[in-house]
């Protein structure tokens, strides 16, 4: 019994470029919100949370809906193809508004420049405004005009070396945010523009994500989806790095480029978008690969609920336990996302105000020590059980989420990144494992609808989650996140402690088959 790695990896291109998508929303819209249009964390948060919004009855409709797709390229495939296409259009015109707003903040937007540091004084200098670490102040109490306009984003030490200003951070991006808010409050059309368009590229994205999380289990044995779905999370990974890296090129987190345009960047990724779709397509053929795994499953006597008149018909019930456990896993999704989704919508603004430090640098460390961690921690599964791994998983993020808590913008850098490379490995180890957990449960005829369910719980907290620490954010400073981030994933743990299905169960093999299990 081995897993097809080759075609693990091909599937694995859908999941790329899905996450390669997110990685490049979470990066700059919530940049956009504060930086152009002038929002709080509030209500960045909230318009964060959107995607999140659609997908409670959106991920579950449609994995429902592409169960039951008849299609002659499969269930999945043709969900795949329409969704990533229209989600292209539709973000590359998202990149065409933001630079339409950025015209309108000319004035105010060029950084290090007097004209626009006077234009920004002159507008807020009497404006109650507030510092990212929650202190309000009024900047006609702290500076006079001439003093505001000799703040530069850099200070240069005697050997050179050069550091984010705190008081630029502190000060002078606070007020031309409120100028930015100004200027849209006057002339609100753009900001109406970008939120239809960007509801577009929001549905658009999920309209293919359960039917292309439930093609892994639609064409992998049952014992072998936690090692299948450490590939397939290896690919998103991969997507993420590659924005990130991206992100280094462009020079996305760095203050000099605040208020750079994202058109080029926007232009790029929804390229690369379109080139993992076409290789998706050039060697991913679904209803092949569909019926090699029921032969398969046949072959090894493993027992597949589709073939069943029950299942088939989506009528298979859960025991009581079997529910209760399906429960129970589901909160703790909700409430690992909690912390989780926290820190990744809100650190590129955090990193750059608080730590002042590379948020792409630290995400990419974080999802490489992810990489690395994949194919051991579905390994460790076949051999431990998904329960204690993922537990194993909780303990490491919340760790990392603690320590992270108490680093500033005078601590190491290389602590900063050994803590996400910890946060990277902890959520590795959750991630591959609980989607296997809720699909183990299911006939394979409901795959797409517990695929639903699965993303339904992760969705349910990204909704409330950036809303909910924007807000603490804005009322208790930034540095409330981390320690946020860390009380939900510590409440996972225990929810946790209470699912008792859905756990791998490994077959006893012997002699040269047990050799053959180890070594795939």
């Amino acid at each position: 019994m081995k897993l097809n790695y080759k075609r693990t990896l091909c599937v694995g291109f859908a999941f790329f470029l899905i996450c390669l998508f997110w990685q490049s929303y979470d990066n700059t819209i919530p940049l956009i919100l504060t930086n152009r249009f002038g929002m709080s964390q509030t209500w960045s948060g909230f318009i964060m949370a959107l995607d999140n919004i659609l997908a409670l009855f959106m991920l579950p409709l449609f994995g429902s809906i592409s169960d039951r797709c008849r299609s002659r390229f499969g269930r999945r495939t043709p969900f795949i193809v329409i969704g990533t296409v229209c989600a292209v259009v539709a973000y590359l015109a998202l990149a065409f508004v933001d630079a339409g707003q950025l015209s309108k903040l000319k004035d105010i937007s060029a950084i290090d420049d007097e004209d626009a540091l006077e234009t920004i004084y002159r507008d807020q200098s009497r404006e109650t405004l507030m510092t990212p670490d929650g202190d309000s102040f009024v900047l006609s109490e702290l500076y006079t005009e001439e003093e505001f306009k000799a703040i530069r984003s850099t200070l240069t030490d005697a050997s050179g070396k050069t550091s984010t200003n705190p008081d630029y951070t502190n000060y002078v991006v606070p007020a031309r945010q409120g100028a930015a808010g100004a200027i849209t409050q006057a002339s609100p059309a753009g900001l109406i523009l970008f939120i239809i368009i960007l509801m577009l590229v929001l549905v658009s994205m999920a309209t293919f994500r359960s039917p292309a999380v439930a093609l892994m289990p639609d064409v992998t044995i049952k014992p072998l989806r936690s090692k299948a779905n450490a590939i397939i999370n290896l690919m998103g990974t991969a997507g993420g790095i590659s924005v990130l890296a991206l992100g280094m090129i462009f020079g996305t987190s760095a203050v000099k480029n605040s208020m750079m345009s994202f058109t080029t960047y926007y232009g790029v990724i929804c390229g690369i978008m379109i080139l993992a779709l076409v290789l998706f397509l050039l060697t991913v053929r679904e209803p092949r690969f569909v019926k090699e795994m029921h032969e398969e499953s046949a072959r090894f006597g493993i027992k597949e609920d589709a073939d069943d008149d029950a299942a088939s018909s989506g009528d298979r019930r859960l025991s009581g336990e079997e529910r209760k456990s399906l429960i129970f896993i589901l909160i703790s999704i909700v409430l690992w996302f909690f912390g989780y989704n926290a820190v990744t919508s809100k650190y590129s603004v955090y990193a750059t105000t608080i730590l002042h430090k590379d948020y792409n640098l630290t995400l990419i460390i974080a999802q490489g020590a992810a990489i690395v961690s994949y194919l051991p921690v579905g390994i460790i599964a076949s051999k431990l059980g998904r329960k204690k791994t993922i537990l194993g998983g909780i303990v490491i993020l919340a760790i990392a989420f603690l320590g992270a808590g108490f680093m500033r913008a005078e601590g190491s850098t290389m602590v900063m990144n050994v803590l996400f490379a910890l946060a990277g490995i902890g959520w590795a180890t959750i991630n591959v494992n609980s989607f296997p957990m809720v699909v183990e449960m299911c006939s394979g005829a409901d795959v797409g609808k517990y695929t639903g369910f699965y993303y339904t719980a992760s969705m349910a907290a990204q909704v409330a989650t950036p809303i909910v620490s924007g807000f603490l954010m804005d009322k208790l400073g930034m540095t409330v996140l981390f320690p946020y981030a860390f009380v939900f994933v510590a409440i996972a743990f225990v929810t946790m402690l209470f699912v008792k299905h859905g756990d791998s169960r490994p077959e006893a093999k012997k002699g040269l088959e047990a050799l053959d299990q180890d070594m795939d």
